[in-house]
């Protein structure tokens, strides 16, 4: 009985450091941000304004329930570096907000506390940083501040008039956001669709040849392209090198150029997965004759929504708010279509070319910093748009416009995801988490290759597939959480190649069939026969 009693205190204490770790996750990944929330309503308008404020002075509450409510005094013609011209009497009890300059923060606070406000909002036209002082001044204080943008309280007077009920707050911001299980849902779904697809085409042609039918069609992939030879990999990624530092240079001008080459492939794209979808379904092409052509309604229609999807998204690209979702669709299908188009014709070919990508990924991330003028990654820059130096990281300075930026183009090769619980940010300008398409495409490959050579060797379980996606599912995982211990953004090839690589490279020699897979056995069914 003692034994199986310790044996219970072990498991419940085991149960409980379980728990105690998970709890201590939970509460680190929670940071106190500097962006606040300033909610202004007059019974029956609400609206929400970005606020800047700084934990060491009188903090805020994390929710607006939990934030107490004040009537708001404009005092915006002040500067309130002293109490001339405001009596106690007009701001006693109520929130007051001024205008910023001449005098320091600590100053301006002492002075409305005095006054009986309790609250200090100080109005800028200039951008908006996290107000501070000498240390002993924080202690002197014992209001909340915080900086909001002078338009902004313009604005509110247009719409609440003089009668304005105001709550500050500033919720927690979490390290570990919904946000990354999407991304990594659209990760996995489209690197597994995508290998899947192009092993089940490869099946296709196999049956083709093998009753005679697929001289033509079912030859080697004619309508893509195909990496035979370590030469044409070096040559593709020579090319990726250069253009990627072309984009660097001379960005404002080839944005703009890769803008439109997206959105005709894209459509294109997106033209082929829904193709391929009704086929399978055994959706009837409506065909009909003009003169001697033979035409098709069901690709006409297709086409016009694809094309009006792409034209929308052109259109709109800069609204943060919707458009990610337009994009991220038309980026989907064009990773998948990619990955159906373009191949490797060996287990070979495809080490070569994923080492050469992992360096070519990890030069550009960590290595350029080093000699690029303001110290970000020419990888990061071109994927994020010139403004790229200008993202914040928790823990900085926080800097927010005045005024609304006019949006600057990026280029549409990322996945983006608002981030769900960054509330406070998203009113300040919208945080996206967000993952490179060559993160998809890259491992992507391999992923069809393995795909591919299951229908070769005719594996009804798709064991080289499945592993190879398991793996990409798991060096993902690690990418996301490198990326929340160091809060840094990670080249994540140089997690998922070694994962994929090496889980498929464990498994044909496992499987006794290194050679096959190493050099490719297309086309020779015959040569093995395995589950």
């Amino acid at each position: 009985m003692s034994a199986v009693s310790r044996k219970l205190n072990a498991g419940k204490m085991e149960g409980a450091v379980k728990i105690a770790l998970l709890s201590m996750v939970f509460f680190v990944s929670q940071i106190n941000c500097q962006e606040g929330i300033l909610h202004i309503s007059n019974g029956k308008i609400n609206r929400d304004y970005c606020i800047v404020h700084n934990h060491s002075w009188t903090p805020l509450p994390q929710t607006l329930d939990n934030a107490t409510a004040y009537p708001l005094v404009n005092k915006i013609s002040t500067l309130l570096c002293n109490s001339s011209g405001v009596s106690p009497e007009m701001v006693n009890g109520t929130a007051l907000v001024v205008m910023r300059g001449k005098c320091d923060f600590s100053q301006k606070a002492s002075i409305a506390e005095s006054l009986g406000a309790t609250t200090l909002l100080i109005a800028s036209n200039t951008t908006l940083t996290t107000p501070s002082a000498n240390e002993s001044e924080y202690s002197k204080v014992h209001i909340p501040l915080a900086l909001m943008r002078y338009n902004d309280i313009l604005e509110a007077q247009q719409v609440f008039g003089e009668k304005m009920w105001i709550k500050l707050y500033a919720p927690p911001y979490s390290k570990i956001d919904a946000s990354l299980a999407v991304i990594l849902l659209i990760a996995i779904t489209t690197v597994s669709l995508g290998g899947y697809w192009s092993g089940a085409s490869e099946s296709e042609r196999l049956d083709a040849v093998a009753t005679g039918r697929g001289k033509q069609d079912g030859e080697e992939n004619k309508a893509g392209m195909l990496f035979v030879s370590p030469l044409k990999v070096v040559i593709f990624v020579a090319m990726m090198c250069g253009m990627l530092v072309l984009m660097y240079f001379f960005y404002s001008v080839l944005v703009y150029f890769f803008i439109a080459v997206f959105c005709i492939a894209s459509a294109a794209a997106l033209f082929n997965c829904i193709s391929t979808v009704m086929d399978k379904i055994g959706c009837g092409t409506l065909s009909f004759s003009v003169g001697n052509r033979s035409l098709s309604a069901r690709s006409l229609l297709l086409a016009s929504v694809c094309i009006t999807i792409a034209v929308i998204w052109a259109v709109y690209r800069n609204e943060d708010r919707w458009i990610w979702i337009l994009q991220d669709l038309l980026g989907i299908a064009f990773c998948l279509n990619f990955l159906k188009t373009i191949s490797v014709s060996n287990f070979k070919i495809c080490v070569i070319l994923l080492s050469l990508l992992l360096l070519y990924d990890v030069f550009f991330v960590f290595i350029t910093p080093f000699f690029t003028k303001n110290g970000v990654s020419i990888m990061v820059e071109v994927a994020l748009g010139p403004d790229a130096s200008a993202e914040k990281t928790q823990g900085n300075m926080v800097k927010i416009p005045a005024e609304p930026q006019a949006p600057t183009e990026k280029l549409p090769v990322v996945m983006r995801v608002p981030r769900f619980s960054a509330w406070a940010q998203n009113v300040c300008g919208m945080q996206f988490s967000v993952l490179g398409y060559g993160d998809i495409i890259v491992p992507g490959l391999l992923v069809s290759y393995c795909s591919k050579f299951d229908a070769w060797i005719n594996s009804r379980r798709k064991i080289y597939f499945v592993c190879c996606s398991l793996a990409y599912l798991m060096g993902m995982i690690l990418t996301f959480a490198v990326m929340l211990l160091t809060q840094m953004g990670q080249p994540a090839l140089l997690y998922l190649v070694p994962f994929t690589v090496i889980t498929s490279a464990v498994l044909a020699a496992c499987r006794g069939e290194m050679k096959q897979f190493w050099t490719g056995t297309p086309y020779q069914r015959e040569e093995l026969n395995t589950p």
